[in-house]
């Protein structure tokens, strides 16, 4: 640099790196690796530094999709203690939390050169004793190669174990060729990553030469091929440089003039007067080099950063997928995919197998339980009451019940042994606080509670729960009384009002039908009391469509046809409903269920140490004074019985118990909670996972049920003591049928009426003609009425003839109303004569 230099190529280290990007920013010297790739190198602090390979940001994206494709939730990463292995561990830890995944544990060995074997064996002897088992190495080669070693003899390259390498491994597997048979031993079944450079002619070429220069003794890995790319990156830049104009020109730099006394030469370094045209031209490069297309994006990241996924086999190694920050895993080159839309689904990623460490091609489990000799610290409720559920044996470590043997037979499924002991919870006096027993291991007090904990969502967010294993949700009991059948039961399935409604609509509609058929139909005529019969008659047959009389008018049978289908509802419900009533025992409550309560004043008993209290407060907002907490079933049947409380409520599991026992009472309504009872471990726990996959296959095959009958299929009384009361079917289940025949109805009258008054006034019109004008309204009223009570022939031609007939025959017409019939059909005879309608 004392020479006036223009650029510069290197440092190799992140840790050099970062002390001289400081002097190439003040001497405005563009500074460029292909090997210092720490993430912490950004360009606001160094803006003349440019790294010319993909930086380690992408590298442990890459690896963080690795561990999420294989569906593991933690990792151990060992790294070289220097800026470049905190710094890419520290983004490792960022990319595996977007994935909801995490390290577990940080082990930090001494730089490359300060690396010893005791300090490996020291940290992988810790690892050893650790849950996890998936172990992320970003260490420099020399490292790298000694914790393989160390692991080797360690046990820790045998099944279980998965070991992924940063791309250090890649450039060993690549410059050194064959492998010494100690080194490749010791990295069988490892993955690493190389970074991606695609194929091609020129690419094939410049290896062949590098092979005959080298007489094949010299590998060449990728990074050798950003470092060729990097040295044109930098003559393009100058020949533009030199071609836009500009000269290679320095300046001295007066800041530095003032160091001195020391062994640097400070005062000889001069500013580069082209630097920021130069760094400007670097950044601004489009060319295809030996790894492919070279651009730099916005944040001078070389775009579509992409890495081969290496798997260590035998004496070689093979191709099993690539990642791209574009699409992220897949078997196919990046390259191919570019001109697609990106796809980071999960079912779009893919890998080939692996041979993972110990010869399995099986993907490895990914934990252990940790081997210090501790057993599993299992918490279970001391329960008073319900012990069926958990019962610990007095005076013996004996636990038993039905929670017990479902956990006893998951755990027999499990791939793997788990050491495990009982740690009773509670003063043995009353059931305890199951938040609490819960919240023991979050404070690391037990690993684990099994027993009747029901999964709430307070409780999810401290603990992780398994499926659960029985379904539970809050019900409300109440006392019940027998309803026997009586003299009455038939009029029991509709209620008071339905039954007023549905008579007086048989009454109206037989009085419709009367009025619209009256003057057409002779079945609709006679005598006032003869005609009253036939309505009651009519009206109340169409219930069993008995009528016998015929309806002629088209209002008439409109109106007749929709009711006949409501009289089908009604008649079918009736008959749906009392059977009901008649077969099934009916139990009575004035309790229908959790909106009875809400609504009212009672008290309401609870079940001590259950969640049901909180959420009866906080979700039902019922206050503190009306619960009332009950710790047995003795204390339920009490008081329900005195009427200390109106009704309890509690989980179902408990209530079919209970229930079992007690005859007198019953569940009343519908469950207004759903949920069920699970297993709880920590956070992330990888056990919870398991133990769900070992409660399906109980589910499944069967063992889960057997369980249940078991220990809770205990039913001294009849099944019927829970089943809900049938209710009567009342005005708003039909509403909408009368409602359509009250419309249906009234048009019919209307319509009806609306004829009527015109022919009425049609006639009168005529009689005014030929008489003089009604003097009084009530003559008019009594006129429209005698109108409107006349019989009308079906045909007035045929009438008219007929009666004409029996005139010359000598027959005497005697009824007033026939008579008037006959002097207005001559009328109108006469108006047609005279040409008139």
């Amino acid at each position: 640099m004392e020479t006036d230099t223009v650029a510069i190529i290197g440092p190799q280290s992140a840790v050099m790196a970062h002390v001289l990007s400081n002097l190439a920013n003040e001497l405005q010297v563009p500074l460029l690796s292909f090997t210092a790739l720490d993430p912490s190198l950004t360009p606001l602090q160094y803006p003349f530094f440019v790294q010319t390979a993909p930086n380690d940001e992408f590298q442990m994206a890459a690896i963080s999709e690795m561990v999420s494709y294989f569906s593991w939730s933690e990792v151990i990463a060992v790294f070289s203690d220097d800026d470049q292995g905190r710094n890419g561990v520290i983004t490792l830890g960022d990319k595996l939390a977007d994935r909801r995944c995490r390290i577990a544990y940080k082990a930090a060995l001494p730089p490359d050169s300060m690396a010893k074997r005791h300090d490996v064996s020291r940290e992988l002897e810790k690892i050893q004793m650790m849950e996890s088992r998936i172990i992320v190495l970003h260490t420099d080669s020399k490292t790298g190669l000694l914790v393989f070693e160390v692991a080797k003899s360690l046990g820790m390259m045998r099944k279980g174990y998965v070991w992924i390498a940063s791309s250090w491994l890649s450039t060993v597997l690549d410059s050194i060729s064959p492998l010494k048979p100690e080194i490749a031993n010791s990295i069988q079944g490892a993955l690493t990553l190389r970074p991606h450079t695609p194929d091609s002619k020129r690419k094939r070429d410049f290896l062949s030469r590098w092979n005959r220069l080298s007489n094949g003794t010299i590998g060449f890995n990728s990074y050798g091929l950003y470092a060729y790319d990097t040295v044109w990156i930098i003559a393009h830049a100058v020949r533009l440089l030199l071609d836009q104009g500009g000269k290679i020109s320095f300046s001295n730099d007066t800041r530095l003039n003032g160091y001195t006394g020391s062994g640097l030469n400070l005062s000889a370094l001069n500013i580069f007067d082209g630097g920021k045209q130069l760094l400007k031209n670097i950044l601004e490069t489009n060319m295809t080099g030996l790894t492919g297309h070279v651009q730099f994006n916005q944040e001078r990241s070389l775009i579509n950063p992409s890495y081969n996924i290496i798997n260590a086999v035998e004496t070689e190694h093979r191709l099993v997928g690539y990642w791209s920050n574009y699409t992220g895993l897949s078997i196919v080159p990046p390259e191919t995919l570019y001109s697609k839309k990106p796809n980071r689904s999960s079912s779009n990623q893919h890998l080939d197998s692996v041979v993972w460490p110990g010869g399995e091609t099986a993907r490895p489990r990914g934990w252990v339980f940790p081997n210090n000799g501790r057993e599993l610290r299992i918490g279970i409720p001391r329960r008073v009451s319900y012990r069926d559920f958990v019962l610990l044996v007095n005076g013996t470590n004996k636990v038993q019940g039905y929670c017990i043997d479902v956990f006893l037979a998951a755990i027999k499924l499990l791939p793997y042994a788990l050491p495990y002991r009982f740690i009773p919870f509670g003063d043995g006096h009353k059931n305890p606080s199951y938040y609490e027993l819960v919240s023991k291991i979050k404070s690391g007090v037990f690993d684990g509670v099994v027993g009747d904990v029901a999964i709430v969502t307070n409780r999810t967010r401290i603990v992780d729960f398994t499926l659960p294993y029985i379904e539970s949700g809050l019900v409300v009991v109440a006392p019940v009384k027998k309803i026997s059948s009586s003299a009455w039961s038939f009029a029991r399935p509709f209620t008071p009002l339905m039954w007023a409604v549905t008579a007086a609509f048989f009454l109206i509609v037989g009085s419709v039908v009367w009025i619209l058929e009256h003057r057409r139909n002779d079945e609709f005529r006679g005598p006032p009391n003869q005609q009253l019969v036939t309505i009651l008659w009519f009206s109340f047959s169409t219930m069993f469509f008995a009528h016998r009389e015929n309806v002629v008018s088209t209002l008439g049978r409109l109106v007749l046809i929709i009711w006949l289908f409501v009289v089908l509802i009604i008649n079918s419900s009736y008959t749906a409903s009392l059977t009901s009533f008649l077969t099934v025992q009916q139990l009575s409550s004035p309790i229908k269920g959790i909106e009875t309560l809400i609504s009212s004043n009672e008290r309401i008993g609870f079940q001590v140490g259950s969640f049901a209290e909180g959420y009866l407060r906080e979700e039902l907002n019922i206050p503190k004074s009306r619960l009332v907490p009950l710790g047995s079933p003795e204390e339920y049947a009490l008081a329900l019985e005195k009427r200390r409380v109106a009704a309890l409520i509690d989980e179902r599991p408990y209530v079919d118990l209970f229930l079992s026992n007690h005859c007198k009472f019953s569940v009343r309504g519908q469950e207004f909670t759903k949920g069920g009872w699970g297993f709880a471990f920590p956070r992330d726990s990888p056990l919870a996972i398991d133990m769900s996959t070992a409660i399906l296959a109980l589910s499944e095959n069967g063992e889960l049920q057997r369980i249940r009958d078991r220990w809770l299929s205990k039913r001294a009384c009849s099944s019927d003591n829970t089943e809900d009361d049938i209710e009567q079917l009342d005005l708003k289940s039909f509403w909408g049928l009368f409602l359509i025949c009250g419309i249906a109805c009234m048009l019919a009258l209307l319509v009806y009426f609306w004829l009527m008054f015109r022919q009425f006034s049609r006639q009168r019109s005529e009689e005014l003609d030929t008489t003089s004008p009604a003097s009084s309204r009530s003559a008019r009223l009594h006129t429209f009425l005698s109108f409107v009570d006349e019989k009308v022939e079906r045909s007035k031609s045929s009438s008219k003839r007929k009666r004409e007939s029996m005139s010359r025959n000598g027959y005497h017409i005697d009824d007033e109303s026939t008579r008037r019939s006959v002097r207005m059909e001559r009328s109108i005879s006469h108006e047609r004569q005279n040409g008139e309608t």
